[in-house]
């Protein structure tokens, strides 16, 4: 599941480069992956490759598209909007994949009425009404860590069973609610430590003893 939809960017890669048809090997590589693990991947879908021919990238990129939801509307909406609220309010990949910001909301007072990405930024207070009005599927945390899980257990009593969470905080939610983390923090600090080996690994890069 966690490679589909890194298949799907690579097939939205080349159809922007106007490629109607590709191979396993071609598919892969865009997609950065083992061409073995990826028709592996695709068995589990369906047969959508022609032998000789390889796979119509239009229909493929459907398929996956299908499989993973986004072939209908999802609500979503984003909970602290400080600096990291406002990137993601303003960020088109949402909306170009099937995903539709219908509020953002703040606890902040201060900032209920400002315009950001043509939405007014709304009460935290209202997360209820606009779940019940909008059908929100989706909640996203972009708060401090020590709010999380409150705007977390406020989410689920709302009735949002799917959270995407970018506050450094691990969440603790019933049975039956999903939760993906995105801690940009760490990814940056697993980054520092590959390059850390990388610089002990380089040719004269040790120190010289006089």
């Amino acid at each position: 599941m966690a490679r589909l939809p890194v298949y799907l960017r690579a097939l939205n890669s080349l159809l922007d480069a106007d490629i109607a048809t590709c191979s396993s090997e071609e598919l892969a590589t865009a997609a950065g992956v083992n061409s073995a693990k990826l028709r592996k991947d695709l068995s589990h879908l369906g047969s959508y490759g022609t032998r000789g021919v390889g796979y119509d990238v239009e229909y493929l990129r459907y398929q996956i598209s299908r499989e993973i939801g986004l072939t209908q509307d999802w609500p979503v909406v984003i909970v602290g909007i400080g600096n990291l609220g406002h990137a993601l309010a303003n960020y088109s990949g949402f909306s170009s994949r099937g995903f539709r910001t219908v509020a953002l909301l703040d606890a902040d007072n201060r900032r209920h009425g400002d315009l950001v990405a043509g939405m007014k930024i709304r009460s935290f207070g209202e997360l209820n009404a606009i779940v019940r009005e909008h059908g929100v599927a989706i909640g996203v945390i972009a708060t401090p860590a020590a709010s999380a899980q409150s705007v977390a257990d406020q989410m689920v009593s709302a009735g949002i069973r799917s959270i995407l969470n970018f506050a450094p905080a691990v969440l603790s939610v019933p049975e039956g609610v999903d939760v993906r983390m995105v801690d940009l923090s760490s990814e940056l600090q697993i980054l520092a430590y590959h390059e850390q080996r990388k610089s002990a690994a380089r040719p004269g890069d040790a120190e010289v003893v006089a």
